[in-house]
């Protein structure tokens, strides 16, 4: 697999090298063989060499959701859509939405995209066949496994990249996430409770991810367990706790590492740590009046009215719609931002507003965003499980486990009993509703279009919400996997054109 291990791996262990080149004097240098020439037993089986590899990895890791990647995944949903003038500027992103012919295996943005995660995985793969410790390689699987599980939601069957039994080739999802869960297992046993250094798992970290990859396994590999899910998801649950303002999630000036906390990115408002979503989140009439408002950016990614509309109906008092979602552009010193350089009128319509770093005002670029980017938090953790309940059949406990928990800190503590959700709502009523709550919770947290696919709605929600979606009209099933890059098939001599997902 040319693409995936040869070329990928070489840049990684170019990387280690000059890396340790770095940390060690002249004269250590001197007495010691040149660590350019070391073996890869000897690259991977020093516990600080692979120490020094795995940091990188999730500096690695965490750049997928940095910049414009953090929202590419978003766009065509019915969650997330992109700015007229994005649309108009670039055909090829315009895809993303449109679902027209431009989403072919020549896209260069998703071909972006699957070559990111590639050279982690491979290292990742490295560092676990060689790892001198447990704990070493339980972080490595991690790692692996849940790129592995982004991958095979989004692209389909991909190669399982081990070591000890390379399949180069696409494999089938149910040997796919078989080998997620086998990496996850790993690391659920051999992970710490918690660590000091926020960029590393936990255990509970591995346990919240197993539970979600049990309920989000498509039903045609025999793995989806909604009852595993639960399992996992109660060892892990009574070691976190929801924070009591919703808004304190996404205020930076606080310590955003709280109890709700299962894993996030790490980022601060400093290049290169930061990660420049407002940049493309914000409204670039307020962008055009001040740079250095904290609101402003370039409308890569809004969100579309069944987001920031539709949903919110009947729910007043909700307090996750103001902390989510930006309806006034008001800038802070009173002036109003007008429609001047597009003349796209969605400049000024409802934005995503979580992304926001009030440290910049005044002070930096809104490019210097730097928010924590959550991966897995308890809220979604508890719809998930609620979600598995009602599925068992449990639809009471699934109730009172949202309106308990998620609900009751969406209204400030206590819920009014007009919000509450009745206890005779049915298993079906259940299964609609709490996909709706899954985006007033997690919108642009970036489960909204697995959660499309898992439950089987993907054509069916985006073709009637997403706006570039629907006037297009082309979306078919076949959308709901990326296609495979035309680059990896032509490099990959174990991928060939027949191995393309259906459609494309």
């Amino acid at each position: 697999m040319k693409t995936i291990i040869n070329i990928k791996y070489k840049f990684w262990v170019v990387f280690l090298c000059v890396a340790m080149l770095e940390l060690v004097s002249c004269s250590e240098y001197l007495e010691e063989d040149p660590y350019t020439s070391l073996t890869e037993e000897e690259v991977y089986g020093n516990e600080e060499n692979l120490k020094l590899l795995i940091s990188g990895l999730y500096t690695q890791w965490r750049n997928t959701r940095q910049d414009r990647s953090a929202l590419y995944m978003v766009l065509g949903s019915d969650e997330g859509k992109q700015g007229g003038q994005q649309v108009q500027e670039n055909n090829t992103q315009a895809a993303l939405d449109k679902y027209n012919g431009a989403m072919n295996p020549f896209n260069s943005t998703l071909a972006g995209e699957w070559n990111k995660r590639w050279p982690v995985i491979s290292a990742a793969a490295k560092a676990v066949h060689y790892s001198p410790s447990d704990e070493l390689k339980a972080e490595a699987s991690f790692i692996r496994a849940s790129i592995n599980f982004e991958l095979a939601m989004l692209w389909g069957p991909i190669p399982i990249i081990d070591l000890e039994d390379m399949k180069e080739s696409r494999q089938p999802l149910s040997d796919v996430f078989q080998f997620i869960i086998n990496d996850l297992e790993f690391a659920s046993e051999h992970l710490p409770l918690t660590q000091d250094d926020k960029r590393i798992p936990t255990k509970g970290a591995a346990q919240a991810l197993l539970g979600k990859v049990y309920m989000y396994a498509p039903e045609e590999t025999g793995l989806r367990d909604y009852q595993k899910a639960v399992d996992y998801f109660d060892m892990m649950i009574p070691n976190y706790a929801l924070i009591p303002n919703y808004k304190d999630l996404f205020d930076t000036r606080l310590d955003q590492n709280t109890s709700e906390v299962i894993y996030a990115f790490q980022f601060n408002n400093m290049s290169p740590d930061n990660n420049m979503i407002q940049h493309h989140a914000g409204s670039r009439a307020v962008a055009d009046m001040d740079s250095n408002t904290y609101f402003g950016g370039y409308d890569l990614a809004l969100p579309t009215q069944y987001y920031y509309e539709t949903i919110w109906e009947g729910q007043d008092g909700d307090t996750r719609r103001e902390v989510s979602i930006r309806y006034d552009f008001t800038l802070p010193d009173g002036r109003e931002p007008q429609i001047t350089w597009t003349g796209q009128s969605d400049e000024l319509e409802p934005h995503i507003k979580k992304f926001e770093d009030i440290r910049t005002q005044g002070e930096q670029n809104f490019w210097y965003s730097g928010g924590l980017v959550y991966y897995l938090r308890l809220a979604d953790i508890l719809l998930c499980k609620a979600e598995c309940l009602n599925e068992l059949g449990r639809t009471g406990e699934a109730i009172n486990l949202v309106n308990n928990t998620v609900r009751a800190r969406a209204y400030g503590g206590t819920l009014p009993a007009s919000q509450a959700w009745p206890s005779g709502t049915s298993q079906a009523e259940f299964g609609s509703a709490i996909l709706d709550e899954r985006m007033r919770e997690l919108g642009f947290e970036g489960w909204r279009r697995m959660d499309l696919i898992r439950t089987g709605h993907f054509v069916e929600y985006v073709k009637e919400r997403n706006p570039w979606a629907k006037e297009s009209g082309t979306i078919q099933d076949f959308h709901k996997w990326y296609p495979i890059p035309e680059s990896e098939i032509k490099q990959n001599d174990n991928i060939n054109e027949e191995d393309q997902n259906p459609g494309y």
